[in-house]
Parts: C-alpha cells; sequence; structure tokens
C-alpha cells in the first residue's frame, strides 16, 4: 500500500509519524501546484491518501463516489483509490471533531457554539455541532454574524476556533476576548501547534475548561486509516498516539536561580531525549553581538530584558527543545505564556550556598538571599514541577523525567 497527504505546501507535518503508527504502510508527502492535481488525482501512484488544504474541495469534481459525510460538508480529505480504479472521497475531519469534543467532557448538547471561520473547517465542525445537539453560530468577517457585533452572542456557553489565528509560527494572538463571554462554558481551538494558542491560554487564565485539536488530528487519521486498509482500529489507539505526541512536541523549559545548573542538567537530559538543546542567555548573545555582562555594562538592564523576552518568544513557539532559561526571566510576566504555550516548565532548585557568581552582573550586585526571596514565588508560579538539584546531573535528570510522566 501506498498512502500520502496531498496539499500545496506542506511543510512538517505529523501525519506520516501518526500513520506510521496506525498501520503497516507508506505514507508519503505528496506537494502539488493546482495545474497539477487532475494527472495526480487519476495516475498518481497511491491506494489512498489524505487532503489538506487548499485542495479539501478541489478534489470533488474528479472523485467518482463521495461518503455521506463527505456530501454532507462539501469538502473532502480522504480519498481511496479501490481495485477498479475509481477513487472514493470521504471527509474523517468529521469523526476527528466529534471525538475530540467528546474527549474534552465540554457538554455542547443544547448550548448555543459559537464556531469562528467560515471556511471547510468551520462546515464540518457546524455539522458535527448539530448533530451532537448544539445551536452553533458561525462567526465570519463579513455576513450576518461577525467580529464587529459578538455582543449579540454574550450569551454563547461554547467557542470553537476553526480560524488559523494563532497558528505556529504566527503566535500569541487571538481571534476574540474571551471576557466579554461570560458564560463560556468551554472552549476548543482546531489548532494543535502550539498546543496552547493564545486563545487557550486566555482560557485557562479563566479556568475554563478548554482543548487543542491535537487529539482530533491523530482521531481523523485512525479513521483515514480504516479506509486505506479496510481493517477498524481500537478507539483506544487514539489516546496512546495523542499521548506519545504530545509528549514529543512539547518543550522541557528549565528555570531557576543563576548558576543552579540549568545548562548542565539540560544538555544531558536534551542528550538522553534525543532532543536539541538551546540556551536561551546564548541566543542573546548572539542576537546582541556581545557578552551578557558587556549588555548590563553598556546598555542596563532593560535592553537585556527586552532581548530576553524577544528571544525566548521565538524559542517558546517551537516544539520539542530542551530550553534554559536565564535567572531572571521569570521577572517579566509576559515570558510565562511564550514559554507554556509548548513547554512543561521545570523549576531547577539548589542551594544559594553552591551558586556561583563568577560573570552574573545580578548576583554580584545583589545578595543572593534577597534575590531568592523577591524571585522564588516567580519561579513557584511559572513552574509546572519543581525538582531539586542536590545530587548529581544524572540524578536531577532522572527525577524531571520522573516527574514529567506523572505531569502527562
Amino acid at each position: 500500500m501506498k498512502c500520502g497527504l496531498l496539499g500545496r505546501k506542506l511543510g512538517h507535518s505529523y501525519s506520516p509519524q501518526i500513520h506510521g503508527m496506525l498501520g503497516d504502510y507508506s505514507y508519503a508527502l505528496f506537494e502539488k501546484e493546482p495545474e497539477q492535481l487532475a494527472s495526480f488525482l487519476k495516475d498518481g501512484d497511491f491506494t489512498g491518501i489524505n487532503v489538506t488544504i487548499p485542495y479539501k474541495k478541489d478534489v470533488i469534481p474528479y472523485l467518482d463516489e463521495l461518503s455521506a459525510a463527505a456530501r454532507k460538508i462539501g469538502s473532502v480529505n480522504t480519498i481511496v483509490r479501490r481495485a477498479d480504479g475509481s477513487l472514493f472521497g470521504h471527509n474523517s475531519d468529521y469523526f476527528g471533531f466529534v471525538s475530540l469534543v467528546r474527549h474534552s467532557g465540554i457538554a455542547v448538547a443544547g448550548k448555543k457554539v459559537l464556531v469562528l471561520g467560515s471556511g471547510g473547517t468551520s462546515n464540518m465542525a457546524v455539522a458535527a455541532l448539530k448533530d451532537l445537539g448544539a445551536a452553533p453560530v458561525v462567526i465570519s468577517r463579513s455576513g450576518e454574524n461577525n467580529y464587529d457585533n459578538l455582543h449579540l452572542h454574550a450569551d454563547a456557553s461554547v467557542i470553537v476556533n476553526a480560524t488559523p489565528v494563532g497558528m505556529y509560527p504566527n503566535t500569541g494572538v487571538s481571534p476574540i476576548d474571551l471576557n466579554r463571554f461570560p458564560k463560556l462554558e468551554g472552549v476548543l481551538d482546531v489548532i494543535y501547534n502550539p498546543a496552547k494558542t493564545k486563545l487557550l491560554l486566555d482560557a485557562e487564565a479563566l479556568g475554563v475548561p478548554h482543548e487543542n485539536g491535537l487529539w482530533m488530528l491523530v482521531a481523523q487519521a485512525k479513521e483515514a486509516s480504516e479506509y486505506f486498509t479496510g481493517k477498524k482500529l481500537p478507539d483506544s489507539c487514539i489516546g496512546k498516539i495523542h499521548g506519545i505526541l504530545s509528549r514529543q512536541m512539547k518543550n522541557i523549559v528549565l528555570i531557576g536561580m543563576p548558576g543552579c545548573g540549568k545548562s548542565t542538567v539540560g544538555k544531558l537530559l536534551a542528550e538522553k531525549l534525543g532532543r536539541s538543546f538551546v540556551d536561551a542567555d546564548e541566543e542573546i548573545i548572539q542576537l546582541a553581538g556581545k557578552s551578557i555582562p558587556g549588555i548590563f555594562a553598556q546598555d542596563g538592564e532593560k535592553v537585556f530584558r527586552k532581548l530576553e523576552t524577544a528571544t525566548l518568544e521565538n524559542l517558546g513557539k517551537q516544539s520539542g527543545l530542551v530550553i534554559a532559561t536565564g535567572g531572571g526571566c521569570v521577572t517579566r510576566e509576559e515570558n510565562y505564556p511564550a514559554l507554556h504555550q509548548n513547554g512543561s516548565i521545570v523549576w531547577l532548585e539548589r542551594s544559594l550556598s553552591l551558586l556561583p557568581t563568577e560573570g552574573r552582573p545580578l548576583s554580584q550586585a545583589n545578595r543572593l538571599e534577597e534575590m531568592y526571596t523577591i524571585r522564588k514565588p516567580l519561579y513557584e508560579s511559572f513552574a509546572d514541577i519543581r525538582v531539586e538539584n542536590a545530587g548529581s546531573p544524572e540524578q536531577t535528570v532522572s527525577e524531571i523525567l520522573s516527574q514529567l510522566e506523572e505531569l502527562s
């Protein structure tokens, strides 16, 4: 069997990895320009393919039959070449979205649900929500219900983001202000990179249940695989693959006092996990073209903190890294969402008597005890887990991995 993903500009895709865990078949990426679409669908060497933007509607005229779901939604993301050469089209995003709603635990039946966006993903979500007993309202840039009259929908119970707003690499932006919805009970975002878009970070800050689109991505792939192979797969495989991907995609971010061992532990942790290690201070040095003591001496701490925030915003939106931060990154609250959006944050503690001060401007200028007193509550507010770096680096790494496993 030869399967794959059809799109125009695919970049990095998790689909080959997911399908590699779902079935015993090859899965390639097929990047095609619009003028190549017809010949690829007619003569392409594939058994089954998934279809992504911008071709989910464009492929329909070339298909011989559509499933009920594909006809209902008006788009196709799964195509199977039958034994007689005919092409069958289906939409497994529907199954994926329904599975996401159920996994999230967010009740939609009988609820007013705002669906942001009016494209193919929105159409799919509206169809699924109606079948789940919800009352969906589409919010688009124009039309009867739009972003300028959201006040008419302040009674919404659930919000679904079916737009690309907030998706990597353009993170840190949200399509709407959740504070305008006092009756909000849940937020779903079909985006899965970053793990927490600004929309989901805002929901988290408000204590509103929320879920990203990674579960949907895996669930739709599971149903697509069933169409490719003709073999039913257990639903339990969705959770298993979701867990593997979620752990792999998350950054591990080390915070703590200057000299607590973040770089040493981080390098060992990255080596053990087969990940890339990044020292935020080294990135700042590259950005500024001078040493950190030089930045402090020539430009001052304020300039350094701005450079640090810019660096953390860039690193935080990436996936699968081990990141060692500077000791004072917690002093700017805007650094938290940058690091939290895609990462598990580990507070590395070490006895103050063991902390070095050479080459560390603030450690030299301030008493460490006073600095720690100020920063301790900030480390606590940033951290997902807290690990004492009192033994060997290997012991610390082992403890970090153990606590991260419990966290997931």
